[in-house]
């Protein structure tokens, strides 16, 4: 009884559809998977469906960039209601940041004299939450560039000449946001982030929880967020946060969370519903 917390599809910049994310995580023997696509939860719904066709759980999620006193994480959100207009709207501001931060790059790219164009990007994405590595792929199929990694390593790193920065809410907003669409808040990958001075401050605006098992975490890096988590009263979550084939060898089956931590998240769940219940003023959690 295993469970994978992190992961892509084609809805974002991952490259499963969603019948072959839902049939990946049966042939690894997972029972139960979120989807935390960035910026949306356009896939929860033909992800949730693949899943119980295959006799699996699913938790509606997303992953949101966010930022902490100017350092840059990621937040993912659990239970989040798909259908709640509020999350839908916040998120479609998002997207068109998304899309808007490709035409820069593709103008980058342009006086370059890179012939690259924004709507062959947005075709090659064909989702509502476009990114770089969208960018990369055109590049790679455009002749440009021989791979990804080459794409990000000419053009698309950090201070490379086609990257822009992209816009973050606060992580105290999507924290805000992803309570109010009835979800949990857990800081995903804190070992990739190197910002474990803003978790005290994170945990006053309300996260519930933190991303302690992860295919870039050591076995070392692992036993101290689990030190960081039981030291605040955090919840444990944990995913291979796996992008199918656009990074390589896929990564699902790498990390395998113990279910009983996910009897924990349905826990606290079932304690904000109970909360809810009593009115909009009562506490989260006990």
């Amino acid at each position: 009884m295993v469970a994978d917390l992190h992961l892509h599809s084609q809805y974002s910049d991952g490259t499963y559809t969603a019948a072959e994310l839902a049939e990946e995580a049966r042939k690894h023997g997972l029972k139960l998977i979120a989807l935390t696509d960035h910026d949306t939860v356009e896939g929860c719904e033909s992800v949730g469906a693949e899943c119980r066709s295959r006799g699996l759980e699913f938790i509606p999620g997303v992953e949101l960039t966010a930022e902490f006193a100017g350092d840059e994480l990621h937040l993912l959100g659990y239970f989040v209601d798909m259908r709640r207009p509020e999350l839908l709207a916040e998120l479609a501001k998002y997207q068109l940041v998304r899309q808007n931060r490709v035409r820069e790059m593709v103008a980058r790219l342009n006086k370059m004299s890179i012939p690259l164009t924004a709507d062959a990007v947005f075709a090659l994405a064909n989702c509502r939450s476009p990114g770089r590595p969208h960018v990369g792929r055109a590049l790679v199929k455009a002749g440009v560039c021989t791979n990804l990694d080459q794409a990000f390593e000419r053009f698309l790193k950090k201070h490379r000449p086609a990257w822009v920065p992209k816009f973050k809410m606060s992580a105290e907003a999507g924290i805000a946001l992803i309570h109010r669409a009835g979800g949990l808040a857990v800081m995903a990958h804190p070992g990739l982030n190197h910002c474990d001075e803003a978790i005290p401050g994170m945990v006053a605006a309300g996260l519930d929880g933190i991303e302690c098992f992860h295919s870039k975490h050591s076995k070392a890096t692992s036993a101290f967020y689990l030190e960081v988590a039981e030291c605040h009263g955090l919840l444990v979550t944990g995913g291979s946060d796996c992008h199918g084939m656009s990074k390589g060898k896929p990564t699902m089956g790498q990390v395998r969370l113990p279910y009983a931590y996910i009897e924990k998240l349905y826990a606290r769940v079932a304690e904000i519903s109970k909360s809810a219940v009593k009115g909009p003023e009562a506490e989260r959690s006990a």
